[in-house]
């Protein structure tokens, strides 16, 4: 297998040059180049001798483990594709998957953490599940026997001493994995990326993240199942160094393990590094970090990320998508802090990938510093979205530029910055208004824990109304909050409402869980809507 851009390259030429290196440690499992690579040969061969071919799905529902990891290499010598499970996922989200993706078998395991995964497999029916053919346990290990579909799954039980030979199928156009959108703001979709876009983002993402330096290691924090933990891993083995598999985020563990395995890279969520600062040792912790990637999910990512660099640890802002990949584009470290933080950066890919603002109005390109939509053209971007062919051609146009959806802007060295979703981003005095400015404003206020805002129409004119949540033991009132508002606001931005609840709707995802604006939209119209004399502002 030669040819770069297919997935396996890489690992059989580290196999070949340094076999006795690290690739994975894996909980108390240390596993070699050599090893690896015999790893994927046995997935490879037991997938074969089950039937699966060229052009087959095999759903993977598991925890981060080396499992996972041998068996989407398996697939892909075989030219068959993954369909990445949320570990999250119950019965009627993965019943819904496993249809519209038409997997042939499902693999997964007995439980994770507290979630018992038997007991969710009881829940699903196979006569909706036509194309599912086997359930497959990786840690069957002789255990009670478990029934799946009908039928007793059986166990996954490689021979890695002597795998059999199979006619290996990768191409580099063969479909490799299939991503799930969170689906916050329109329908989910499956992402299609083959072994050629995941390849040549991997190679670009090595170099200029520094993966590729000698005493590199990268801590695996974040759901194989999401873009962010599967570029992580590509990129790192791409450029030849081991990575640490954390099976399930716990941010006491996972700055433990940071400090024990001196890890350099960790990418993840702004959330997950707020867990981080609430359980991380003293001033020495987390030393051996060089960058901290994290993806902004909550109003509150820059004060988070600003008390992790008060730590010392090496905070840079990212951008990504399931569509361009994770890691696409992050903040140069040189930057000045206020930069560094913001979501964006340079992509990864270098002048292979281009991007660009447009009006959302005119349509026409925008300098650097003007506000719009956010539109990429890479090589390395998705193929389409599977048995969609009109999501596909309204997200990408007829010269290849991928209407992400997102508002930002550019900077003047060429770097981006992503303010909002587009579907999130308010007309508000008539200027584009990103809610997360709105937000951090209101969790300025007295008593307030946190706040999402979304626009609205009252009385003709575009508002925003507010969601908030009280602080514990705080009992702050609307006015009380609308008062701090009108002091840190331009008017046009001050919510025309407030109201209180005890937790905002989320969709969990792979990547971090994200907060539905499209649910808190609905609720703030049927609010309007039942208030006497509607209308009014």
């Amino acid at each position: 297998m030669s040819d770069e851009t297919t997935l396996g390259a890489p690992i059989e030429r580290h196999a070949r040059e340094r076999p006795e290196a690290v690739a994975v440690i894996d909980r108390d499992r240390t596993v070699t180049w050599r090893e690896l690579e015999r790893r994927i040969r046995a997935a490879a061969s037991w997938l074969d001798a089950r039937g699966v071919r060229a052009g087959d799905r095999v759903a993977l529902w598991m925890d981060t483990r080396i499992e996972w990891l041998e068996l989407f290499h398996g697939l892909a010598r075989l030219g068959a594709a993954a369909v990445a499970v949320n570990p999250r996922y119950r019965a009627d989200e993965i019943a819904d998957l496993l249809a519209r993706s038409r997997a042939t078998t499902l693999v997964t395991q007995r439980r994770v953490g507290s979630s018992d995964f038997v007991s969710v497999l009881a829940d699903l029916r196979a006569a909706a599940l036509p194309s599912v053919t086997r359930v497959v346990l990786v840690d069957a290990d002789g255990g009670t026997p478990v029934q799946a579909l009908g039928s007793p799954a059986i166990a996954y039980e490689p021979d890695r001493e002597a795998p059999a030979e199979v006619v290996e199928s990768a191409t580099p156009g063969a479909l490799a994995i299939l991503f799930t959108t969170s689906g916050t703001t329109r329908g989910p979709k499956l992402v299609m990326h083959t072994q050629r876009t995941l390849s040549l983002h991997a190679m670009r993402v090595g170099p200029a993240h520094g993966l590729d330096a000698p005493d590199a290691r990268l801590l695996v924090a974040l759901p194989l199942a999401g873009t962010f933990g599967m570029t992580g891993v590509l990129a790192a083995w791409r450029a030849g160094s081991p990575i640490v598999l954390h099976p399930t985020f716990d941010p006491r563990h996972a700055c433990e393990t940071i400090d024990a395995q001196r890890i350099t890279h960790v990418y993840g969520s702004d959330e997950m590094a707020r867990r981080m600062l609430d359980v991380a040792g003293g001033e020495g912790s987390l030393r051996s970090l060089r960058v901290f990637g994290f993806a902004a999910f909550r109003a509150d990512a820059e004060q988070v990320a600003r008390a992790a660099v008060e730590r010392s640890w090496p905070m840079r802002g990212l951008y990504g998508s399931s569509e361009v990949h994770a890691l696409f584009a992050i903040q140069p470290a040189d930057a000045p802090l206020e930069a560094r933080l913001q979501a964006g950066g340079r992509p990864a890919a270098g002048g292979d990938a281009q991007v660009r603002v447009r009006d959302p109005d005119g349509g026409t390109t925008l300098a650097a510093g003007a506000l719009g939509d956010l539109e990429i053209r890479a090589a390395a971007s998705f193929v389409g979205y599977l048995d969609d062919p009109e999501a596909s051609a309204d997200a990408i146009d007829a010269d290849g530029w991928f209407r992400t959806g997102d508002v930002g802007w550019l900077r003047d060295d060429g770097s981006f910055v992503f303010e909002t979703r587009r579907g999130d981003a308010m007309r508000l005095g008539g200027y584009l208004v990103n809610p997360v400015e709105v937000e951090s404003a209101l969790r300025g206020a007295t008593g307030v824990a946190d706040a999402q805002v979304v626009p609205v129409e009252i009385g003709g004119r575009h508002r925003c109304a507010a969601f908030v949540i009280a602080a514990p033991g705080a009992a702050p009132s609307p006015e009380s909050v609308l008062e701090h508002a009108r002091r840190a606001l331009a008017g046009f931005k001050v919510p025309a409402r407030v109201w209180f609840v005890d937790a905002f709707p989320i969709t969990p995802g792979a990547n971090g869980d994200k907060v539905q604006r499209a649910r808190l939209r609905a609720m703030a119209v049927q609010r309007l809507a039942a208030e006497p004399g509607t209308g009014g502002a």
